[in-house]
């Protein structure tokens, strides 16, 4: 299991993300993502790019007031 930090990144997230799934993780290894939230649109958007990259986003929860955590599965 890693963590990664994308909060510096802001909205834009999504590429570093699934690169860091694709080449960081190993199969069926986990993931936790830190990122903002903003406006709540990132949550959704972030779950979608994840199911059509066909890994498994294992949760999805509110860290703080600005910040939310995904993790993900590696396929």
């Amino acid at each position: 299991m890693k963590r990664y930090d994308l909060r510096p990144l802001k909205d834009n997230f999504y590429d570093r993300m699934l690169e860091l799934i694709d080449n960081d993780l190993k199969s069926g290894e986990v993931g936790i993502f830190l990122f903002e939230i903003g406006d709540f649109s990132p949550i959704q958007k972030s779950a979608d790019l994840i199911k059509e990259s066909d890994h498994e986003l294992m949760n999805s929860l509110k860290f703080n007031e600005a910040d939310w955590i995904i993790v993900v599965k590696r396929k």
